[in-house]
This record gives C-alpha cells, sequence and structure tokens, in this order.
C-alpha cells in the first residue's frame, strides 16, 4: 500500500491519466473530458501527490485536449471553469491563475470579448502584485488580442508593449516567442509598416518552422508574402 503513490506508481497513474484524457479526445466523449481533472477519477492521486506535479498534470491535459479537439471550444471553456472552481475549493491560486489565463483565449476564440477582458484585467491585478512575469507574458499577450478583436488599435498595441516588457526580464520559449512576433507583425499591418510587419512575419515562421509546427508555421508564410504585395502597392501608388 506504502507504493501505491510512490515515483514509480506516480509516474504510471500519470501516464494513464494522459492516455484516458487523448482517449476520451479521439472518441469524442467531451462530457468525460470535461469531469476527468475535477472528478473522483483523479480526486485520490491529486490528494497524494504534491501541488507542483498536481498543476503540472492539470496543465498538460489542458494542454493535450485544447491541440486535439481544438474546434470544441465549448468544452474547452467548461473544462477550464471546472478547474477553476475546483483550484478555487483547494485554494490553489497558482494553478487558477494558470488556467484562468487559458480560459481567456479561449474566450478570445469564441469572440467573447467583453468576458475575456473583465477576466484578464482581474488576473492582471494579481499577477503584477507576484510579478509573474511568466504569466504576466501570456496574460498581455491575450489582452493584445482581445483589444485588436474589440479594434482598438492602440489598446491592443499598449498590451503587447507589455508583454514584451515582461519577455525581456525572462527565458521564453520559442512557441510563445513566435505568438508574440506574429502579434507584432499584425499590429505593423495596421499601422501600413508593411516592410517591419513582413520581419517580425519572418521571425515567427523560421521559429515555428524550427518546432515543426506547420499548421501555423504557413499562415506566417502566407502572411510574409501579403506584406511584400501591400508594401509594393503602397510604394507604386505613393
Amino acid at each position: 500500500p506504502s507504493n501505491r503513490y510512490g515515483p514509480t506508481a506516480s509516474a504510471l497513474k500519470e501516464r494513464a491519466v494522459y492516455s484516458l484524457a487523448r482517449a476520451y479526445c479521439e472518441d469524442n466523449c467531451h462530457d468525460e473530458v470535461v469531469t476527468l481533472l475535477t472528478g473522483k477519477t483523479c480526486a485520490t492521486f491529486f490528494e497524494n501527490i504534491t501541488k507542483a506535479k498536481t498543476a503540472k498534470v492539470v496543465r498538460a491535459v489542458l494542454d493535450a485536449v485544447c491541440s486535439l479537439a481544438p474546434d470544441q471550444l465549448d468544452m474547452q471553456s467548461q473544462i477550464c471553469r471546472n478547474i477553476i472552481d475546483w483550484c478555487k475549493a483547494e485554494k490553489r491560486s497558482f494553478l487558477r491563475q494558470r488556467v484562468e489565463s487559458k480560459l481567456a483565449f479561449v474566450l478570445f476564440q469564441q469572440d467573447k470579448y467583453g468576458e475575456a477582458l473583465t477576466l484578464v484585467d482581474n488576473l492582471l491585478v494579481e499577477l503584477k502584485k507576484l510579478d509573474d512575469k511568466q504569466l504576466l507574458v501570456e496574460v498581455h499577450l491575450v489582452e493584445s488580442k482581445v483589444h485588436h478583436g474589440l479594434r482598438n488599435v492602440a489598446k491592443s498595441k499598449a498590451a503587447l508593449t507589455a508583454s514584451r516588457t515582461n519577455a525581456n526580464a525572462i527565458y521564453v520559449a520559442p512557441a510563445l516567442q513566435s505568438q508574440i512576433d506574429l502579434m507584432s507583425g499584425v499590429l505593423h499591418c495596421e499601422e501600413g509598416d508593411y516592410d517591419t510587419a513582413h520581419s517580425y512575419f519572418l521571425e515567427a515562421f523560421e521559429q515555428l518552422d524550427q518546432l515543426d509546427d506547420q499548421e501555423k508555421a504557413v499562415p506566417c508564410l502566407k502572411y510574409m508574402m501579403l506584406c511584400k504585395i501591400l508594401d509594393g502597392l503602397s510604394k507604386a501608388l505613393g
């Protein structure tokens, strides 16, 4: 019994949770995915491992679900809300903040800009007090996307600048850096600076290409070509 939650057993249980999440997604059992982490299946497991390990498992499952079922935004939203409620009950602020960041991005994808912005604003107040630069980078980036969706380019630029400022102080993974560069390209396009936009799209493309993420890299390539066309047209018309 003492070995039921030892390192080897915990590693096996962790892999089982990931496999179960993948199986539910592949079988379109979205209700089961939603209750997987906060139901009885994982409850005892989470009680017997560290908070850091729990946070790692929850985030890994959430990322897997979002990549396996990218179009199931209602399901993604519901699983995030369930985890957030569970985090509040268990007083796990660190994990709650990370899942709220994910929920804000899902709400942005659903065009629920008002709800996303309210969540982002509340989250930023907490994160600035904690000076959690890693999460500040991510949340300010979502904030930038939401303001862009609301056609407020000035606020979108300010949020992206805040994201970059925090990013300069820490190591930022290439996948996240590519999204910052992509957003920079979009905003420079809005201002008609197609040459600078092209350079940002190129940066994003090269990072995504190295990660072998063709799904996200190809649009960057298209944006680069579009920038060249628009830059040529603006010079010809000028």
